[in-house]
Order: C-alpha cells, then sequence, then structure tokens
C-alpha cells in the first residue's frame, strides 16, 4: 500500500501515476483515509504538472467507481445531456432540459453548484420555493420516465469522491485544470446513466478557458476520455465575453428563463444570445440523440417546441413533480428579490467594447450571491440586470445596470469597482461571435 504522500511527491515531480495508485488515492478521498490538506495537495500537483491521457482516463474511471451507478436503460427514449464549463449568467439548462425533454429526448441532468466566480444551476432551482433538487435515485428514474427530465444534485452516493474533490478545488484556486474538469464532468454523467453528451464549453472573460486555444484542447480532451469510456460526445466552444442573457444572480436568471419559455419579448432588455445558444445546444442533443437526421431540422424542431409552449409545459411539470411552488413560476414576481435597488448609470457616451465577466462574477459574490469558500451560504435574491450589452450605443447619464442588494451592502463602493469592468468605447468595436466552433 502506498502512502497518500509517496502519490502527491511522484506527480508534484512530474511523473505518470498509475492506474492502480490513482484508485487507491481516490479510494481514500472517499473513506477519508486522505486528509483534506492531502487531496489539496495532490490538486495542485495536478494543476502544475498536468496529467497524461492514459492518467486522466484512470481519474476518470477512479471517481466514477468511488460510487454507484445509475442503470436508465428502463425508461424508453435516449437519453442525452448537456453539460456547461460554467459562465456567468449562464441558466440555459433551466430552458434546454425541458426544451430537449419536448422534442422526444429524455434529459437526466447531475448538475452542480456554483465553482469559482460562475453561478451553478443547483443554485438556480432552489431560488423556486420548495423545488428539490435533492433525488433519492428511485425518484429521479420516476420523474425521468413521467416529465423526459430530471434535473437533481450529485448525491453522496454518486461520484462521492468527485464532490470532495470539487469543492476542494473551488476554494484552492484549482478549478481551471483540464484534467481535474474532464474527471470532474465525465465521472458524474457516466455515473447518471447517460447515452451521450453535448458540452458546451465557455471562451472568454468570464471562462475558465480564456483563449481559444484553451478551449478546444479541454473540448479535444474531454471527447477523447469519453470515447474510451464509450460515451459518445460532441462540443461546442461559445463566447462568455459578457453575462449570456440580461441577469446576472440566482432569482432573477430564474425569471429570465422562464420569460424565454413563455416566449416573453422586451423592449429594452433581451435574452437574443441565451435564446439563440439554448437552440443551438438542443440541436446538437437532438441530432446526439437521433431524433433528427441533421442540425438544421434539430434547430427547427427546437424552435417548434419553443414557440408552441410545448417547452413551458415541460418546465412547468418538472416543477411540480420536484415539489417547487408552481404559483411561483406562473407569476415570477412572487420570487423574492432583494430590497435595496439602485440603478448604475454610463459615465461617459459610446459603445459598451468590453465587459469583464468574470470579475462582473466575483461583484455577485460580493453581493453575497456566491461562495467564498464552500460552506459559504447563497442568497439567491440579489443580482444584476443589464440594460446595455457588447457593441450598443449608450448616452452619458443611461442605465448601464440595476442591482438588488441587501440594506447593509456598501453600494457605493460596488459600484466605483463595477465601472472599470466595463469600457465604453468612442468607436463600435466588433462583438465576438455566440458560437465559434463545433467538434465531435
Amino acid at each position: 500500500m502506498m502512502t497518500p504522500s509517496w502519490i502527491i511527491q511522484k506527480k508534484r515531480d512530474g511523473k505518470e501515476l498509475k492506474k492502480e495508485e490513482l484508485s487507491e488515492f481516490i479510494r481514500g478521498i472517499s473513506s477519508g483515509a486522505v486528509a483534506d490538506y492531502q487531496a489539496s495537495a495532490f490538486l495542485m500537483a495536478v494543476f502544475f504538472q498536468s496529467m497524461t491521457l492514459n492518467e486522466t482516463v484512470a481519474l476518470t474511471e477512479a471517481m466514477l467507481e468511488s460510487g454507484d451507478r445509475y442503470c436508465l436503460s428502463h425508461i424508453p427514449g435516449c437519453k442525452v445531456d448537456k453539460h456547461s464549463t460554467g459562465g456567468v449568467g449562464d441558466k440555459v439548462s433551466l430552458i434546454l432540459a425541458p426544451l430537449a425533454a419536448a422534442c422526444g429526448l429524455r434529459v437526466p441532468m447531475m448538475s452542480g453548484r456554483g465553482l469559482g466566480h460562475t453561478g451553478g444551476t443547483i443554485d438556480k432551482l432552489e431560488s423556486i420555493p420548495g423545488f428539490n433538487v435533492h433525488l433519492s435515485q428511485q425518484r429521479f428514474c420516476e420523474i425521468l420516465a413521467q416529465v423526459g427530465c430530471a434535473m437533481t444534485s450529485q448525491t453522496e452516493k454518486i461520484a462521492p469522491a468527485d464532490k470532495k474533490l470539487y469543492a476542494l478545488r473551488d476554494v484552492t484556486g484549482t478549478v481551471e485544470c483540464i484534467p481535474l474538469i474532464t474527471a470532474s464532468i465525465l465521472s458524474k454523467k457516466l455515473a447518471e446513466g447517460t447515452d451521450a453528451l453535448v458540452l458546451d464549453v465557455k471562451i472568454g472573460t468570464g471562462a475558465f478557458m480564456k483563449t481559444r486555444e484553451q478551449a478546444r484542447r479541454l473540448a479535444r480532451t474531454i471527447i477523447q476520455v469519453a470515447k474510451k469510456m464509450k460515451l459518445p460526445c460532441r462540443a461546442v466552444l461559445s463566447s462568455m465575453n459578457q453575462p449570456l442573457g440580461y441577469s446576472v444572480g440566482h432569482t432573477i436568471e430564474v425569471c429570465e428563463s422562464i420569460e424565454v419559455l413563455k416566449n416573453e419579448k422586451r423592449d429594452d432588455l433581451n435574452s437574443i444570445d441565451l435564446k439563440e445558444l439554448t437552440l443551438h445546444l438542443c440541436a446538437q442533443m437532438l441530432y446526439l440523440g437521433r431524433v433528427t437526421r441533421t442540425l438544421n431540422e434539430g434547430r427547427k424542431l427546437a424552435q417548434d417546441r419553443l414557440h408552441d409552449g410545448s417547452a413551458w409545459k415541460v418546465f412547468q411539470e418538472l416543477v411540480k413533480a420536484q415539489n417547487g411552488d408552481l404559483a411561483s413560476i406562473q407569476s415570477p414576481e412572487k420570487l423574492k428579490l432583494a430590497t435595496q435597488k439602485v440603478t448604475w448609470k454610463a459615465k461617459r457616451r459610446g459603445y459598451i467594447a468590453k465587459m469583464n465577466a468574470e470579475e462582473i462574477g466575483k461583484l455577485l459574490i460580493e453581493l453575497g450571491g456566491g461562495r467564498k469558500k464552500a460552506s459559504d451560504p447563497v442568497d439567491p435574491s440579489v443580482g444584476f440586470i443589464f440594460h446595455k450589452k457588447l457593441g450598443v450605443p449608450i448616452q452619458t447619464g443611461e442605465p448601464l445596470v440595476t442591482v438588488y442588494a441587501q440594506p447593509h451592502t456598501d453600494l457605493a463602493l460596488l459600484e466605483n469597482q463595477f465601472h472599470p469592468l466595463v469600457e465604453i468605447s468612442g468607436t463600435r468595436k466588433m462583438v465576438p461571435k455566440l458560437v465559434f466552433e463545433q467538434l465531435s
């Protein structure tokens, strides 16, 4: 038996770990034989030394085998899930899961909480009063069969080693590491019983992968590891150079998602990029799940099911099945927002040229809408509503963002931190494409 310190030292020195060594270390994390400080040292060693493809496969297998696996073969239909690498204002899953289900897929979605400056799907869902994200395996399968989609948090028995490492990565500065991201995503997705997976890999100021090359490398690694584990997988590289949609903050993002599902249009605020990316990812899922023969067919089917109200109907069924308060989503104005409301305005005229989405995500944490440490509670009622986005003209004194905060918040301090994050230029600059590339 090898000691944890020996395995840490071996990886620290850049040597390749064997499958048996990784299995033993991961078992130690699950059992408690490996202390949190040792697991943190291991994460840092991997962060700096990376891993070979074989090591990444072995790590994924070890994390998968550390817990239970769901069997969904008794549920008819192709099971396809989507995973995003995380972004600011990324509430796609709330719209996509019921939309894909309305198109004929089964969507078993096991999601995470916020990681670093990014928001988590589970945190957003919990802003709906009563919504139960802690589903037993039996109830998860029942809802999936009945509604067409189910959204649950990672249980203690699903990849428990990943659950521990996920929380440690968030607070040890080791989030942006391709082998760790790969093993974390795939161990959960394989454990939930999905037949295929679509990835949304973010690029830009609000993403963990800042460049297209980094994002492409992550996507290729996940696709390669998935292939070795016999999981069909496609990836989309999408922009995260500004918040997705107009809202940042859990309750506000739920409200925006409901607007998209109900096909409600607003004059001053729009969710064009959010809707567009959701349709694009749904088309990928439908193609991968063989519901449609082409991506264009998939997109048309997704548009039809969004416009005819089918996706909104499925979302309501999902909320009801998971004990959420139907009245609060049917009348979103009933959802609780923080009582202090203020609008920050532009200090000069011009065009919105740049937005530092990562720092905007960190400001949400300062408001209480994210975690500084793993044990921190999240306040779903705080957040931002953006009135202007990239490429849009703005006049001096025009609203930039409306802020919802608790009464004790020093908004003057936060406003001083906010304005440098939004660059206003005298000339209009090209807005980055929403979808850069797709890989399979």
